[in-house]
């Protein structure tokens, strides 16, 4: 047999929409959107901006690690000459250079080493 209280439906629950079950979610997205999403885009549009300024002598880093001078960076075209040894010049993708480094980042960096060897 059986017992009553089985065969009861739910009492109280209205049936309708509550926005305090959903408050939650929204939270979450919010806090997704300032911590992920929107910093992930300025660096996108900064990497975008950088790459497209990219110049005859500018001294980059690409995504593999390897250090060169720009050798040849016509506009508007997807690809970008890159000396990386003496007489050695390979053709990168635009997209994979990761930074523009300055003389002096990279004059500090070997300022850094020497100093150190000499101690």
């Amino acid at each position: 047999m059986v017992s009553s209280a089985f065969a009861q439906s739910a009492a109280g629950s209205a049936g309708g929409f509550s926005l305090q079950g959903l408050l939650p979610f929204i939270l979450i997205f919010i806090i997704f959107y300032f911590l992920l999403i929107r910093p992930q885009q300025k660096r996108v549009k900064q990497h975008k901006l950088m790459v497209e300024s990219l110049k005859r002598g500018n001294k980059v880093l690409t995504a593999g690690g390897i250090l060169g001078v720009v050798t040849k960076a016509v506009d508007g075209s997807e690809t970008v000459s890159v000396e990386i040894a003496s007489g050695v010049t390979v053709e990168l993708a635009r997209q994979m250079i990761s930074e523009v480094r300055s003389d002096q980042k990279l004059k500090s960096a070997d300022n850094k080493k020497s100093t150190s060897k000499k101690k």
